[in-house]
Order: C-alpha cells, then sequence, then structure tokens
C-alpha cells in the first residue's frame, strides 16, 4: 500500500506534484449483515477496473466471508474487525471479545489509517452517510480537506418513509449527506422508486443525485468449483435468500409446498447462504431428502453460474438477486421479507407494478403451503422481464464509469493537500 507523502515541497520549494500511474477509489462497504452490502461493492469495483486499466481499487469491509471472493486485477480489500446484529436488532462484535464500542474505534482507526495511507482520488460510501455508528465520519473529514471526491452510493429503496427519516434524523445522517458529499449515486432508475424523497432535501443537494439504473452482473469468467447437484441438468427452479441469515421462512414455505403438492412437477435447488443457523439448516437438509424434487446447497461464491442454469428464480428479493435476475433475464418470484424493514417488499410491489417479476408475500395473506405451490406451478408460464422495454433499466455500471471518470478527472494534483489535511 501506498505510504502517505509526508513532505508537501521539493527542494526548489514548489508543490510535490503525485507520482502515480492511476486514480485510486477507496470503497467502505456498510456490511454489518448478509451479503449484499459486499456483493453491490464487488461488482462496482470490478467494473471500475476493467473500465479503467491502471485504477486501484481497495474495499473496507467487516464481512467474515470477503476472501471467498475473487475480485480483479487492481481491486483489494481491507478486513475490518466484523460486527454481527442480533434478533433484538441490537449488534455486538462478531469474534473479538470486546464491547461493541471498542470495537466501532478500532474499525474507525483502521478505516482512518487507510485513507490516510492510500490517499484515494475518491471515496465510495455505500449506504450510511456516516457508517456504522459514525465510524466513518475522521475518514470523512479528512478525505475532503484533501481535496478527495466523495460519493454516497445507496440502493434503489431504503426503507418505508415512516421508518426512514426518524432513523436518518437519529444518526445525524442528512446532515452528514449535506455537508460531506459532492455525489449521490442511486442504483436504480427515479420513475421505479426515489428513496430519498421522504427526506426533503435542499434542491442543491438534490442536483447532486444521479439514478444510474440498476447495476448489470455477468457470470464470473472462471466458472464455479462447488459441484453442482444432478438436479441442475434439468430445468430447474434456484431458490436463494442471499446470505441466509434471513431467510428461514422462505425455505420452508418452498420445502412446504412440495410436502404438501406431489404433483409439483419442476425440481428445485435450495442454497441456503453462508450465515443460515446452524440448527435450522440442520432441519431443512433432512426434510428435502425426503422429497425427489428438492436438492439443497449451502453456498456458491459465483452465484451467478447457478442463476444463469436455472430455469426460473425464487428469492427474497434483495437488491443483489434481483439485479441477477434481470441480468440474466430470470423468471422469478420475490418472497420478499417484511421484518424488520419493507426494503424488499417496496421493490418487489414496484417491479411488480412493471411486469419485471411476480411476487408473494405474507404481508397481509396467510403463508399456505397451496399459496406457495400455485405460485411455482405458474412460473413457467411467467414473462421475462426482457419483455418490458424500459430505458436504461440496467445501465448502472455505465454510468458509474461515466461519472467516476469525470470525477477522477479532477482530481487533486499535489501531494501537499492531503499533508495539509492531516496536519
Amino acid at each position: 500500500m501506498a505510504n502517505a507523502v509526508m513532505d508537501p515541497r521539493t527542494e526548489t520549494g514548489s508543490p510535490l506534484v503525485k507520482s502515480r500511474p492511476g486514480a485510486r477509489v477507496l470503497i467502505y462497504s456498510h456490511d454489518t449483515f448478509g451479503l449484499g452490502h459486499l456483493r453491490r461493492s464487488r461488482a462496482l469495483a470490478n467494473a471500475i477496473v476493467e473500465a479503467q486499466p491502471g485504477t486501484s481499487v481497495i474495499i473496507i469491509s467487516g464481512s467474515p466471508v470477503i476472501g471467498n471472493f475473487e475480485f480483479e486485477t487492481g481491486v483489494d480489500y481491507i478486513r475490518i474487525p466484523g460486527v454481527t446484529k442480533l434478533h433484538d436488532g441490537d449488534y455486538r462484535s462478531l469474534n473479538l471479545n470486546v464491547s461493541l464500542d471498542e470495537a466501532v474505534g478500532l474499525r474507525q482507526a483502521l478505516i482512518l489509517q487507510a485513507a490516510k495511507a492510500f490517499q484515494p482520488d475518491v471515496f465510495i460510501v455505500d449506504k450510511e452517510p456516516t457508517g456504522f455508528r459514525g465510524e466513518v465520519v475522521p475518514a470523512l473529514d479528512y478525505l475532503k480537506a484533501a481535496g478527495c471526491r466523495l460519493v454516497l452510493g445507496i440502493r434503489d429503496v431504503m426503507d418505508e418513509p415512516a421508518l426512514l427519516v426518524p432513523e436518518w434524523e437519529r444518526k445525524g445522517a442528512k446532515t452528514a449527506l449535506i455537508r460531506y458529499y459532492d455525489e449521490i449515486w442511486v442504483y436504480g432508475l427515479k420513475d421505479v422508486y426515489q428513496p430519498l424523497k421522504a427526506l426533503d432535501l435542499p434542491r442543491d443537494i438534490e442536483s447532486r443525485i444521479t439514478y444510474t439504473g440498476y447495476l448489470r452482473r455477468d457470470v464470473p469468467p472462471t466458472p464455479s468449483l462447488t459441484k453442482y447437484p444432478k438436479i441442475t441438468k434439468q430445468p430447474f427452479i434456484l431458490v436463494t435468500t442471499g446470505g441466509g441469515g434471513d431467510g428461514d421462512d422462505l425455505i420452508d414455505w418452498v420445502i412446504s409446498a412440495y410436502e404438501a403438492d406431489a404433483e409439483l412437477d419442476q425440481p428445485a435447488l435450495i442454497l441456503f447462504g453462508p450465515f443460515i443457523d446452524r440448527d435450522k439448516r440442520r432441519s431443512f437438509v433432512e426434510r428435502p431428502a425426503r422429497q425427489p424434487k428438492l436438492d439443497v446447497m449451502s453456498f456458491d461464491n459465483k452465484i451467478e453460474w447457478l442463476m444463469k442454469k436455472a430455469d426460473a428464480v425464487v428469492a427474497m428479493g434483495g437488491y443483489n438477486t434481483f439485479c441477477e435476475a434481470l441480468s440474466f433475464d430470470k423468471r422469478t418470484l420475490i418472497v420478499p421479507r417484511t421484518r424488520p424493514r419493507l426494503e424488499q417488499y417496496i421493490r418487489a410491489v414496484e417491479a411488480e407494478r412493471l411486469g419485471l417479476v411476480r411476487m408473494l408475500s405474507d404481508y397481509k395473506e396467510p403463508r399456505t403451503p397451496e399459496r406457495m405451490a400455485a405460485a411455482l406451478r405458474a412460473l413457467s408460464s411467467q414473462p421475462r422481464p426482457s419483455k418490458v422495454v424500459i430505458p436504461g433499466l440496467l445501465d448502472g455500471l455505465d454510468r458509474v464509469r461515466e461519472r467516476l471518470t469525470v470525477l477522477t478527472e479532477s482530481r487533486p494534483q499535489f501531494a501537499a493537500a492531503y499533508h495539509q489535511a492531516a496536519e
């Protein structure tokens, strides 16, 4: 990693110009739970270095599984101590035997040190303007003073306005958005959903928002080393819950449908995800074993290959899975989580309105095996997403690369800026 330049001037007294070949991008991945933020940050990082050879990207992440993923040349990561979300909504340190406050303090110090050592031209913060419990604020102060361009990247849907507004008020997120960020990238389309509309932002802040479109996904350049079950050699339904930490209801509902309806013809492969509770996983393995049309897998770090092979997809409707279903043009049934947030439900409602997916929810109707069986059976006749023409729908990575080019062309040219920021 590059060392911070400590002497801001040459012997002649002229400003010392940075001598480095390509731009540098630092990404902070807000990943206290699940895989969503990490996988989105990885997609962005890989796309950036593919489009701009010579660029270096570092992802800062607390995800315990970040090492399981492949990154393009030019991308690396810094693993900071993880935190995990408890069932009551609180948090604790994931592995270290320290208090949450101490864990956050350590994370904060490492983020700031990474910013000082790497000297990025652009800093992309995922989802939370101040980071987890404000941990990214010292880095924002330092980088803003140094002339680094600051970007907040958010998914298409955050939460229902009634919860988002007070949450952002409590965290000081709106104030941070106004104070720090040069641009806000919404990884979706304005005509689909406006995640920050309820915040009543000043007009000049609204002008900083770019709706990029959704982030298109491709299969990785090398196939997965995971051995797929025999069930994948025929048309099958892929059932995925993302990270798996909160997908119990979906898995149980699908298994119940096959247990209740012996006439369900199309087989299904259930992908648990790395964060599923071990006891529940054991139960879910035993039940499909008695169903000839079901099989299971634990985790695949190249799920894109499975997604491409599948005939249809059943998912909770997190951001990344939604992007993959659109990218691979899969008939998709969204079964959204409705607790503790309505993010997935809102996305599913809007996507169904546009004809991109169909939704099955237990938000207002009972969760019965018969309802799921009927929905699974209907998948084979469901139109594919490509039947709906929506301009710019999957242009997200292209728009990000365009904006990044603009930002890096105006990057600070003198190491003195970073020296002055450190004083």
